[in-house]
């Protein structure tokens, strides 16, 4: 009999080699700073799983939250080369801002938030990625002719969409199953180290597939001559990195370790 680690790893109907994903990575779980800390003194990811308008604020400055999420927002800044005041003025001004929703994810007990990152952001995924497949391809073959960086573009979005095809039935046939398990007071099925390690690797590789596709896309910006196939994949893509970083967040800074947490509890 496989252990739990290798049926996750194979993700059910989904096979993966074995010696290509690690079993266990070292990541970092978002602790609570202590009360009165500077901002700059604190992780984004906290920040983010603190009040998640945040989230805003970090990407229009290109801030990491989710894979780059254990940085204090000091580090985070000096990486960008960004003024730390900048970036503390519009954080505090979203502190500010009444109008910003009051729902926080991040505050559900770990079987919701499961159900949560289910319903909104796997459906979001499987909704999207064949749409932007069909037209990453359509550019590619019409205008990959004289910018070949939209060749590129369309091999890197269809790894990452392979990526976390398989990535989203791993979690919701094996994964997310036990913590709503635990959730719910049942016992754990033992430790959850290899599996919550195995998704924050591919977590890591989807971030540096976003990451390229940026580059690329020079921050998704079309010239000014793109026919609307090509505009509307950019937008698009646009629209998919930024629910991926929540996504992503919700993953590591909040549910996993949560989890974790409760496997430590039993």
């Amino acid at each position: 009999m496989p252990n739990q680690d290798e049926s996750f790893i194979r993700g059910g109907s989904t096979p993966a080699p074995v010696a290509t994903i690690p079993k266990a990575m070292s990541h970092h779980p978002v602790t609570l700073s202590p009360v009165g800390t500077p901002l700059l003194g604190r992780t984004v990811g906290e920040l983010v799983a603190e009040r998640p308008g945040r989230s805003r604020v970090f990407q229009a400055f290109n801030i990491d939250f989710c894979c780059q999420g254990a940085r204090t927002l000091r580090e985070a800044c000096e990486s960008k080369g960004l003024a730390h005041d900048a970036v503390v003025e519009q954080l505090e001004a979203e502190l500010a801002d009444k109008s910003a929703p009051a729902q926080n994810p991040a505050g559900l007990p770990p079987h919701e938030l499961a159900a949560y990152i289910v319903a909104t952001h796997h459906s979001f995924l499987r909704s999207e990625l064949p749409r932007l497949h069909a037209m990453s391809e359509r550019v590619a073959k019409v205008h990959g002719g004289h910018t070949p960086s939209l060749v590129e573009m369309f091999h890197v979005f269809t790894g990452m969409e392979a990526e976390l095809t398989s990535h989203m039935i791993k979690e919701e046939q094996i994964l997310f199953p036990a913590i709503s398990a635990m959730s719910r007071g049942e016992p754990a099925p033992g430790s959850l180290d290899g599996p919550i390690g195995c998704m924050i690797h591919e977590h890591e590789e989807v971030g540096s597939a976003l990451a390229r596709l940026h580059e690329l896309s020079h921050g998704f910006q079309p010239p000014a001559d793109a026919c609307n196939t090509y505009r509307a994949l950019f937008a698009g893509l646009d629209d998919l990195e930024a629910d991926l970083h929540r996504h992503i967040h919700l993953e590591n800074a909040v549910l996993f370790p949560a989890a974790q947490a409760m496997v430590g509890a039993m």
